[in-house]
C-alpha cells in the first residue's frame, strides 16, 4: 500500500506516511523514509499504549518546550530495538485511529479544497458525514489534540469515528480495516474532487531551444545563481519552464499566489517564499538582498517571464524543491474550484521554519543525496559519449561523483548510457543530449542543455572524434576534411561555447577554477604513418590548447590534453568490420601482417608497458589534470612510455 502511494500522485520528496496496528503495536513509517521504495525494516513498532497516554499528559505551555518534551516521550513510546529509528512526525494522530490500517497522503488536488478559502464549508457540502474536517493549526502535539477534539466531536454528531480527515493546508487521513477499503475511500474522494473542478493546471513543457532569447538568458542565470547559493559554487540549479510556470511568472501580480507558502512540505522543502526578478535584474544585489532579510538563501528563484530554478546542495535537493514548487503551482490553480487560495498565516510559516521535526525531516529526506568522490558536486559534458573511450570516461567520472551530461551524434546511445549512469549512480546524475560537434548551432544546444539541466558546467571533456586511415595515393578529400571538421573545428566550438558558462562562474565566485581537457592522441605527439589526417588534427589540437590555455587562464578555466596511447581494447581498434585492427591490415600499415591479432601484436609490441592503454589509466590523467591548479596548456602522455616527453 505505501509503496503504491508513493507516487507523485499522492506525495512528494518522501512525503506522506502509512500505519498498521494491532491490539498493542502501531507500526509507522520512519520518518525521513519515502513511501515509494519503503521496506518493512523501515517501519517503527511502537507501544500503543505509550502513544495514547501522551494525549493526557500536561506539556509545557511554550512551543519549544511542549514540542521537545512530546518529542521525547514519543521516542520512549518505541519497542526495544527500534530505537535507531525516528517514527514519522504524526505517529499520534495515526494511533488515534480505531482502524488497521491509515494513509496519509497530499495529492495535490486534495490539497486544493485543503488550501482554499472555501475549504471547510466545501468539505461539508462536498462529503457531508464522511469527513472530519480540522482547522489550521501547528503541526505536533498541538495538532494531535485538535485532531482528537475534531474526531470526538465528529463521533458525537455522526455516531461513528471518522474515516477521513481533511487537515487545512495539509493534506488528507484515511483510515480503514482493509487495504481495499483504504483504495475505495481514496478513490471515491479523488473522483468526488475532481468533478468540482472548474479547469486543471496545464504542464506541457516551453518549447525551448538554442536560437530563443529565454534559452540564451536562462544559460546566463543559472551559473550565477549556482556560484551564489554556496560557498563553493559545488550546488546545482535546475530550471523549469511550462505552460504553468508561464501563467505564475508573467509579473508580481501573477506571482502573487505564490509568495506565500500553502502547506507545511512546500516551507520544509523550498522555504516560504521563492525569489522573484526580473531577466536584466542585478542577480547579485537581489540575491544578497533576499539573504539578509531572510537569513537564508532562496531555494526557488522566479524569473519574469522565463520560468524558475530550483538550487540545492545536491541534485535531489534542487528536484524536490522544484517538484514542491510546481505543486504549489498546481494548488493555486485547484484552489480556484475551492473559493481561492488560502495561504498558511506568517505565524505558523515561522514556527515550521524553526520547527526541530520538520528540520529533521529535510535533513533526513537529502542525507546521502550529495556524490561523494573527488569529483563530488562538479558538473561534466562529455562528448562522443555513448560509447568507447567517451562512454568509459562518462563512467569514471560519474564514480568519482560528478553530474555528466552524456553528449553524442547518437540519441539513442546517449540516452542508453545516461540510463545506465542513473541506475548505477542514483537518480538524475546524467541527462543525455545529441550533438554534431562540428555544428555550432548544435554545440550551443549541447552546452546550453547541460547549463539547464544542472546549473552550470565544471569540465569539458572533449572526445568526440573520428579516424579515417589512409596514405597519400587512397584517402579523399572528403574524409581528410571530415576528420579536420570533428577533431578539429569541434574542438574550437566547444571551447569557444562551454567556457562561457565557466567564465560566468569565475565572476561570481573569483576563487573558482573549471576544466577543459581535449582527449587528445599520441598522434598529437608524433607523426602516424599513413594516417596522417588523424594525426594532422591532432598535433592541430594541441595547438588549440596552448592557445585556450593562454587566453583562458584568467578566467580560471584550464585547457590541457591528454593523449592516450592506442586503445585496443575499444571498438575503435577492436570492431571487425571498420576498427583499426581492420583498416591497417587492409592498408597493409603492418608490414607482414597474416591475421588481425598479427596487427595487434605488433602494436602492442612497440608498448613499454605491453599492453593498450585502457580507460582508467586515461581517468587518471583526466583526474590530475582537473586537482593539480599549476598547469595548463600541456598535452599529458597515456602511452605506457611509447611516447616520452
Amino acid at each position: 500500500m505505501s509503496n503504491r502511494y508513493g507516487t507523485e500522485d499522492y506525495v512528494l520528496a518522501g512525503g506522506g506516511n502509512t500505519s498498521f496496528k494491532d491490539e498493542t503495536t502501531l507500526y509507522v513509517k520512519g520518518s525521513g523514509t519515502s513511501l515509494a521504495d519503503i521496506t518493512p525494516d523501515r517501519f517503527v513498532a511502537m507501544n500503543l499504549e505509550k502513544l495514547t497516554a501522551m494525549l493526557q499528559a500536561d506539556y509545557p505551555k511554550d512551543d519549544a518546550s511542549r514540542e521537545a518534551a512530546a518529542l521525547e516521550d514519543m521516542m520512549a513510546a518505541r519497542q526495544t530495538g527500534e530505537e535507531h529509528k525516528r517514527p514519522s512526525v504524526e505517529a499520534l494522530l495515526h494511533a488515534m485511529f480505531p482502524h488497521a490500517y491509515v494513509l496519509h497522503v497530499h495529492p495535490t488536488l486534495v490539497n486544493g479544497l485543503t488550501c482554499g478559502a472555501d475549504g471547510e464549508k466545501l468539505c461539508r457540502k462536498i462529503f457531508g458525514d464522511k469527513a472530519a474536517w480540522v482547522p489550521l493549526i501547528k503541526p505536533g502535539y498541538v495538532l494531535a489534540l485538535a485532531c482528537q477534539s475534531a474526531f470526538e466531536n465528529f463521533k458525537k454528531t455522526t455516531g461513528v469515528f471518522p474515516q477521513i480527515a481533511l487537515l487545512q493546508n495539509h493534506g488528507i487521513f484515511v483510515a480503514a480495516d482493509t487495504v481495499e477499503e483504504i483504495d475505495a475511500i481514496m478513490t471515491e474522494v479523488m473522483a468526488t474532487l475532481e468533478r468540482r473542478l472548474q479547469r486543471k493546471p496545464e504542464l506541457t513543457d516551453s518549447s525551448f531551444d538554442a536560437t530563443n532569447f529565454d534559452t540564451n538568458c536562462a544559460s546566463r542565470i543559472a551559473p550565477a545563481l549556482r556560484m551564489l547559493f554556496s560557498e563553493d559554487g559545488m550546488s546545482t540549479v535546475v530550471f523549469c519552464a511550462n505552460r504553468l510556470s508561464d501563467e505564475f511568472v508573467k509579473d508580481h501580480e501573477t506571482m502573487k499566489p505564490l509568495m506565500t507558502p500553502f502547506s507545511p512540505d512546500h516551507i520544509v522543502y523550498y522555504k516560504d517564499a521563492p525569489l522573484f526578478i526580473e531577466p536584466n535584474d542585478d542577480i547579485k544585489t537581489a540575491f544578497e538582498a533576499y539573504q539578509k532579510k531572510k537569513g537564508y538563501a532562496p531555494k526557488i528563484v522566479a524569473v519574469k517571464g522565463l520560468g524558475f530554478f530550483s538550487l540545492g546542495k545536491s541534485i535531489r535537493e534542487a528536484h524536490n524543491a522544484r517538484l514542491l514548487f510546481l505543486d504549489a503551482m498546481k494548488t493555486a490553480v485547484y484552489a480556484e474550484s475551492f473559493g481561492g487560495c488560502n495561504p498558511l498565516p506568517e505565524e505558523f510559516t515561522e514556527f515550521i521554519l524553526n520547527w526541530e521535526v520538520e528540520s529533521y525531516r529535510q535533513k533526513a529526506a537529502v542525507a546521502g543525496a550529495s556524490s561523494a568522490g573527488r569529483l563530488a558536486g562538479r558538473i561534466a559534458l562529455v562528448t562522443g559519449g555513448a560509447q568507447g573511450i567517451g562512454a568509459g570516461i562518462a563512467q569514471e567520472l560519474a564514480a568519482e561523483g560528478a553530474y555528466v551530461v552524456v553528449s553524442d551524434l547518437n540519441p539513442a546511445g546517449a540516452k542508453a548510457h545516461a540510463e545506465e549512469l542513473n541506475r548505477t549512480f542514483g537518480a538524475n546524475r546524467a541527462v543525455a543530449v545529441q550533438a554534431d560537434v562540428s555544428d555550432e548551432q548544435s554545440v550551443k544546444t549541447m552546452v546550453n542543455t547541460a547549463v539547464l539541466a544542472f546549473g552550470g558546467l565544471d569540465i569539458l571533456v572533449s572526445n568526440a572524434g573520428v579516424l579515417f586511415a589512409g596514405g597519400l595515393e587512397d584517402l579523399s578529400k572528403e574524409h581528410f576534411d571530415l576528420v579536420t571538421k570533428v577533431n578539429y573545428t569541434g574542438y574550437f566550438l566547444c571551447v569557444k561555447h562551454a567556457s562561457v558558462p565557466m567564465k560566468i562562474q569565475r565572476k561570481y565566485n573569483p576563487g573558482y577554477t573549471a576544466d577543459i581537457i581535449e582527449i587528445n592522441s599520441k598522434s598529437g605527439l608524433t607523426g602516424s604513418n599513413k594516417n596522417f589526417a588523424y594525426a594532422g588534427s591532432k598535433f592541430g589540437g594541441i595547438g588549440l590548447t596552448q592557445s585556450f590555455a593562454m587566453e583562458l587562464v584568467e578566467y580560471g578555466i584550464k585547457v590541457n590534453a591528454v593523449c592516450p596511447g592506442n586503445f585496443l581494447d575499444g571498438p575503435l581498434w577492436s570492431d571487425p568490420v571498420t576498427g583499426l585492427f581492420r583498416q591497417y591490415f587492409d592498408a597493409s600499415k603492418v608490414a607482414g601482417a597474416k591475421t588481425l591479432a598479427d596487427v595487434r601484436l605488433f602494436y602492442e609490441s612497440k608498448v613499454p608497458m605491453k599492453r593498450g592503454c585502457t580507460i582508467k589509466d586515461m581517468a587518471r590523467a583526466i583526474l590530475y589534470a582537473v586537482e593539480q591548479q599549476y598547469e595548463t596548456g600541456q598535452a599529458i602522455p597515456v602511452t605506457g612510455g611509447q611516447i616520452m616527453k
